[in-house]
């Protein structure tokens, strides 16, 4: 039996397919965990576990779930190393610009600089044997945007193969993850399509085939904020609190684990595309495709026969 099942949550559309004799029972465990993960991760509903962490900023450490303390850690890993454009404590700017949503504004000068001064990593202070939380300065405020959603795809894909699944799709507003053989494809792959960086969604630049993996795009074309004649998009520089300058249009990385699509995604969009190619190509277990604003594509060599590019 297949089901399919589409919801709206997390801000975003998720799609979900599931082939088991048991999909109907796996769908319906499917859709409360994403419920609890929800209100696990969010940074934008008031009492979700992150934000309890973020409304305590300053004040006091807060005992987590451990599937919240250890995304945390992870993310406080990758933020630190160099070079990374991802910093789970971004939440200052964020929350300050709120681009995508409908009170989105450019801050001022002092606004952003009084900001960045409450987006250093290195003051998340992590308790392993209590498993709790500290940020310590008041006015930080975590934002796990960057990777929770693969987290997310991870853990519930974990759930459905130890039950027994034959196959399943997960697709988080974008991010996809894939398991088992696709019934509809005479090579038994899953072919997924490019988003094209210059075009509305929907409309896609190639499409890429892959089998027990995932794939996750960063772009600067999902989410504006337009302001006179200037466009804002909403991936910040860590460095300087606007929105980062770059000539890549998008970034897509292909893993095994969805949550390694999502940090490699955030630690190299922005950066220099020749410097992005040699990590790619240089990271076991991670491939990936740049597109530039001026419609250059760069396959990492993992996926020169497994990607087909749409000549439209």
């Amino acid at each position: 039996m297949q089901v399919e099942h589409q919801l709206k949550m997390m801000g975003t559309t998720i799609d979900i397919q599931i082939t088991s004799k048991t999909a109907q029972s796996q769908l319906q465990r499917v859709c409360q965990l994403l419920e609890v993960y929800k209100n696990r991760f969010s940074a934008n509903d008031s009492d979700s576990e992150l934000m309890m962490i973020n409304k305590h900023a300053g004040i006091k450490a807060i005992e987590v779930d451990p599937d919240l303390f250890e995304l945390i850690q992870i993310g406080k890993i990758h933020s630190q190393v160099d070079p990374s454009n991802l910093n789970i404590a971004i939440g200052p700017l964020v929350q300050s610009w709120r681009i995508g949503f409908s009170d989105a504004k450019v801050p001022d000068q002092d606004a952003i600089k009084e900001k960045l001064t409450l987006t250093n990593p290195n003051e998340i202070i992590l308790n392993q044997n209590k498993g709790s939380v500290f940020l310590s300065k008041k006015g930080m405020k975590l934002d796990l945007g960057a990777l929770a959603k693969g987290y997310i795809a991870d853990k519930i894909m974990a759930y459905l193969i130890d039950d027994g699944i034959d196959s399943a799709l997960i697709n988080l507003g974008g991010n996809v993850l894939v398991h088992g053989t696709n019934d509809k494809r005479e090579d038994g792959t899953f072919y997924i399509g490019l988003q094209n960086p210059q075009k509305s969604r929907g409309q896609h630049l190639g499409v890429l085939k892959i089998h027990d993996q995932s794939v996750v795009t960063s772009g600067i074309y999902e989410r504006h904020l337009k302001v006179a004649d200037k466009d804002y998009h909403h991936i910040f520089d860590r460095h300087t609190g606007y929105p980062i300058e770059t000539s890549m249009a998008s970034l897509t990385v292909v893993a095994d684990s969805s949550l390694d699509c999502e940090i490699w995604t955030s630690r190299l969009f922005g950066l220099d595309n020749s410097l992005v190619y040699r990590i790619l190509n240089n990271l076991p277990g991670i491939e990936g495709i740049i597109v530039t604003k001026d419609k250059q594509i760069a396959l990492s060599k993992g996926l020169e026969k497994r990607f087909s590019l749409f000549f439209n």
